[in-house]
């Protein structure tokens, strides 16, 4: 066994080195494509949303939108489970009745995080719909913020004094941006109309920006040691989530949907904001792992910049110099907080990947990389 063993080591070494060029090209392109997906996903989503909520005629209900797109979520990665397991449906039964019910104490506590993702989802889409594009992505980065302070806090965690710098230059990249908003909120007004609410849009992006830390690093701390897949954490999520998204749907506009039905509104470019949303967060959770932190940092600063450029010419927004004073500041603050540790990789960046807004906004890399290593070695066990 050991000798077996011992040459089977040796052949690995020499594959490796054998392979090592091609393996590091192969790499390398699976560095840029991740790139391109998490700053298209970045971007895209808060640029449709911002797009269909400004859209005359019949709007559609946000709250039916973040339903739809858990039970979406659900389903795919039921469908995921169901293929690893080459279609065996005793098997993937028998799964998900341990994993839900048997093991209930471990699905019990996804319902603080759901409920936050949930609460979370809602309060975009009233964020987007008040704010223009570009104001509200530069704003949303205050999440790294949050994420760091309940990482200190509940994690004890600790920051570099460059991260520490960095949180620093963000906040006050953020609070030049909304000066330079403020001066010009009667212009906004008028022209985007009464319905949209500035003072609106910024609490709402600030609670979600709260909520999106709190769920990160919570989410984080409970499922320390576990073994569950990314794939079944997403439907314990989106269990939680459908359910509690019904119920606050029922509660916002219960009786509006009643009168004009569930889809009401629903237009192709609305199915797109919620099949981005449903699966861009499952996309992002996968293709994660391919990019460092600092090639993380650097999508969520391009998007930024995305961002900015099309809502310029789709959204008639105007980019001055106190806009750009501030959007500089908060890009260079994302690049600098992403940057290693010089002792060791910064613990407390691993849960600041985003979007979707959904578990890999939540719950970031950190969760997705200890997750499917572990699911492809059952698979090799099998």
């Amino acid at each position: 066994m050991a000798g077996s063993n011992n040459n089977g080591q040796g052949t690995g070494v020499g594959e490796e080195k054998t392979a090592s060029p091609r393996q590091s090209e192969v790499n390398r392109k699976l560095k840029y494509i991740s790139l391109a997906i998490l700053v298209v996903q970045n971007a895209s989503l808060i640029l449709s949303i911002r797009y269909v909520r400004t859209l005359p005629g019949d709007r559609f209900f946000t709250t039916s939108a973040v339903v739809m797109a858990e039970v979406l979520k659900v389903l795919t990665c039921l469908l995921i489970i169901l293929f690893q397991r080459k279609g065996n449906l005793k098997e993937f039964i028998v799964l998900q009745y341990n994993s839900i019910v048997i093991q209930y104490k471990d699905t019990l506590k996804l319902a603080v995080p759901a409920l936050i993702y949930t609460l979370q989802n809602n309060l975009q889409y009233v964020a987007i719909s008040n704010l223009p594009a570009a104001t509200f992505q530069v704003t949303y980065q205050l999440k790294i913020l949050t994420t760091a302070l309940f990482s200190v806090l509940m994690l004890r965690k600790s920051l570099s004094r460059i991260q520490w710098l960095s949180l620093l230059l963000l906040f006050a990249g953020v609070a030049i941006v909304q000066l330079e908003q403020e001066g010009k909120q009667k212009e906004e007004t008028t022209v985007t109309g009464p319905s949209q609410n500035y003072a609106k849009g910024l609490v709402a992006v600030i609670v979600s920006c709260l909520s999106s830390g709190f769920a990160g690093v919570y989410f984080e701390k409970i499922l320390k040691g576990s073994s569950a897949s990314v794939w079944m954490r997403n439907i314990q999520l989106g269990i939680f989530g459908t359910l509690l998204g019904l119920l606050g749907m029922w509660w916002n506009d219960g009786l509006a949907i009643a009168e004009k039905g569930f889809l009401f509104g629903y237009t192709p470019m609305v199915w797109g904001v919620i099949f981005n949303q449903a699966f861009g967060g499952l996309l992002v959770a996968v293709v994660v792992k391919y990019a460092d932190n600092i090639l993380k940092g650097f999508a969520t600063s391009f998007s930024i910049i995305v961002s900015t450029v099309v809502s310029v010419y789709l959204f008639g927004f105007h980019v001055d110099l106190l806009f750009t004073l501030g959007a500089g500041l908060v890009i260079g603050a994302v690049y600098m907080y992403s940057l290693p540790k010089a002792a060791a990789p910064s613990p407390s960046t691993a849960t600041l990947s985003s979007s979707s807004h959904s578990l890999a906004d939540g719950a970031g890399d950190s969760e997705t990389e200890a997750f499917l290593p572990k699911a492809s070695e059952k698979e090799k066990g099998c």
